[in-house]
């Protein structure tokens, strides 16, 4: 007979040889000797951990012909139980469902399991990797499996029981095969190294079975490979010939890391990758073994989290008692995101060098910044006047959105012979040469004056969007402001509760040119409608005029209508006049007779009136009719145009 490999030669015969499944050894063997056998059983679990050894002694133990009915100790020497060992048998049929993973190979299944047995009581149909199968075919084995003829046994075993149906789980009993648990391993690993007479030491042994991670079969392979190395198999040998890196030098390793040595720590590195190990290896054997560190930091008594030696422990728990678990932790942290990178580059030792840099006490504690290189030197706009303090302020750090608001003009106040520009995005207007800024180092001994018409003005440059410029520039005006706090008068009762909902807008206008928050708040100053506040040394204005300002008849398409109810004139504006207004009283404000509109008609035409300072534009080309005086347009269809589509007011 030619070579037969452990895995092969030591594969268990009966259920008490299972190695580490006592809990589904008991199991089985208690539903045979009850003779309660059920038509379909699921297989479960990690490779190598007995799935396959367990259908085939379950199919012996269903047939064997040393008993008149199953038993649980088939002998192992009748013709049935060789013919299973050596698959000779017809009535046992395994099947890779890898390789027929087609509805056509079940049907055909199917339609062969309706005969009887030839040699077995039971046929027994055994599916490898049964998650492999096609939906098709998984739906073509259910009432088969469900309803099987009473000969037919199915066992189906899978490494993915995620991707089986579930409809064919409730279909079957389930079994779930775990790891194989380190002790057992180990003492089987003995048992078969003092039969095969290798000369392996115990640490040796122990760390076969900590690199098989559970999988006997792959501990097995590995102990038929070492039998063939000179005697006697150390640990050494196994590091070796696994390809991993040795304990020893990951805890060399990370000692130079600890001492913030980054020479140590490249020759230590170098020199694992001259022995052959691969970068992105010693990266996952290092990361591997900063986990155990960790354990070893919180949990000192649990030597059965690890996988590492009892030297290499005791080791361990001795140098981690001089580290931070912070430390360790972020170390945990770079190596998870830098395996990636390793993975996919060209150059994988210069990589892992700078990482293994990166993990030094040193470069983990101190926080990278950033700093922003060297741009080409821009235009910087001029320094805002602080009205309070009277000192500059930094201009706005934000970016300047990419269109710059149209300039607008704002209503003249006393003491201005020309009306105040607003400030564009790009550069803030400069503080008037009138009013200069005392030097800092001299602290005013009064309060600064405070040009609020100047502010109001340099606000509504950057007063966003269009509508709400054109409301405020129309209906609002600076009452008040002291560096924190800006009261805004709206001269228009109706219009009071729109201009609340652009609270936000004045407020985000305000922060932009000052540079600071500045709280707004809105009131009605319908007695200082047309007459915005001015310095306190301001003359009086005139009195009001009892006509109608000459200037409106004057402007192209527009024609001075007379209201529904007679309205008692409003003080005229500054601009009307040509002269300057005195600042209202807060103590006594003036309040004109109020109109009350007797109809809907009546209400939209003060509201749109109010909203144009008292004047009403004929949008449309047809003439009034002189004898309503006013009242209304002639004809049924007049229209009144829409707003342009930049503003928000809902007219």
């Amino acid at each position: 007979m030619g070579y037969e490999p452990l895995h092969h030669k030591y594969r268990p015969q009966t259920f008490t040889q299972l190695v580490g499944q006592d809990a589904i050894a008991t199991t089985l063997s208690h539903a045979l000797e009850q003779q309660r056998i059920a038509p379909a059983y699921l297989f479960c679990g990690p490779r190598g951990t007995g799935k396959t050894s367990s259908a085939r002694i379950l199919a012996k133990s269903l047939n064997c012909l040393s008993n008149q009915v199953p038993t649980s100790m088939p002998c192992g020497q009748c013709e049935v139980c060789q013919g299973i060992n050596n698959g000779s048998i017809l009535d046992i049929v395994e099947i890779d469902a890898a390789s027929n993973t087609g509805v056509d190979n079940i049907r055909e299944l199917i339609e062969r399991a309706q005969f009887a047995p030839v040699q077995c009581r039971y046929k027994v149909y055994v599916i490898d990797e049964c998650h492999m199968l096609s939906t098709a075919a998984f739906n073509a084995l259910l009432k088969t499996l469900e309803e099987p003829p009473a000969h037919v046994i199915f066992v189906l075993a899978t490494t993915d029981p995620q991707r089986v149906l579930p409809t064919i789980i409730s279909r079957c009993q389930r079994f779930d095969f775990r790891r194989i648990p380190l002790a057992a391993m180990v003492t089987h690993l003995q048992a078969i190294a003092q039969q095969e007479t290798i000369n392996i030491t115990e640490e040796a042994v122990r760390l076969v079975s900590q690199v098989a991670q559970g999988g006997l079969r792959d501990a097995q392979s590995l102990l038929d490979q070492l039998s063939l190395l000179e005697p006697p198999v150390t640990a050494e040998k196994v590091w070796d010939l696994v390809g991993a890196v040795p304990e020893r030098d990951l805890l060399a390793l990370v000692q130079a890391i600890a001492a913030d040595d980054g020479i140590a720590v490249l020759e230590t590195a170098r020199r694992l990758m001259d022995r052959g190990r691969e970068p992105l290896i010693v990266l996952q054997n290092l990361a591997g073994f900063y986990r155990d560190l960790i354990i070893a930091k919180t949990a000192g008594g649990r030597a059965d989290l690890v996988a590492v030696t009892p030297p290499t422990w005791e080791a361990m728990q001795a140098f981690v008692q001089s580290l931070d678990l912070p430390l360790l932790l972020k170390g945990q942290q770079t190596l998870r995101q830098t395996e990636g990178q390793l993975r996919n580059t060209t150059q994988p030792r210069l990589w892992l060098e700078v990482t293994l840099m990166g993990l030094l006490p040193s470069a983990l504690s101190t926080e990278a910044t950033i700093t922003p290189s060297a741009a080409a030197p821009r235009a910087q706009p001029s320094p805002i006047p602080n009205p309070v303090s009277n000192k500059t302020t930094a201009p706005p750090a934000k970016a300047t959105p990419k269109t710059s608001p149209p300039a607008a003009t704002p209503p003249l106040t006393a003491g201005d012979s020309s009306p105040v520009s607003p400030a564009p995005t790009d550069s803030i207007a400069s503080p008037s040469p009138s009013t200069p800024a005392p030097p800092e180092s001299t602290p005013p001994t009064t309060a600064p004056e405070v040009d609020l018409p100047q502010i109001w003005a340099q606000v509504m440059g950057y007063l966003q969007p269009m509508g709400t410029r054109a409301l405020m520039q129309q209906q609002g005006l600076l009452l008040s402001y002291d560096g924190h706090v800006a009261r805004i008068g709206i001269k228009s009762k109706p219009l009071f509760k729109m201009a609340q909902g652009r609270i936000t807008n004045i407020e985000t206008a305000f922060q932009a040119l000052l540079n600071q928050p500045v709280k707004v708040t809105l009131e009605v100053a319908e007695g200082a409608a047309n007459s915005p506040p001015a310095s306190p040394t301001a003359p009086p204005s005139p009195p009001p005029p009892t006509k109608n300002n000459p200037t409106l008849s004057a402007r192209p398409g527009i024609s001075p209508v007379a209201p529904a109810h007679p309205v008692s004139p409003a003080t005229p504006s500054p601009r009307e006049q040509g002269a300057p207004a005195s600042p209202p009283q807060a103590s006594e404000p003036t309040t004109p007779p109020a109109w009350t509109p007797t109809s809907d008609f009546d209400r939209a035409v003060k509201s749109f009136a109010e909203f144009f300072n008292g004047q009403i534009v004929a949008m449309d080309d047809q003439e009034q009719d002189p004898a309503k005086n006013g009242k209304k347009f002639k004809g049924e269809d007049t229209k009144i145009k829409p707003p342009s589509p930049d503003s928000d007011v809902p007219f």
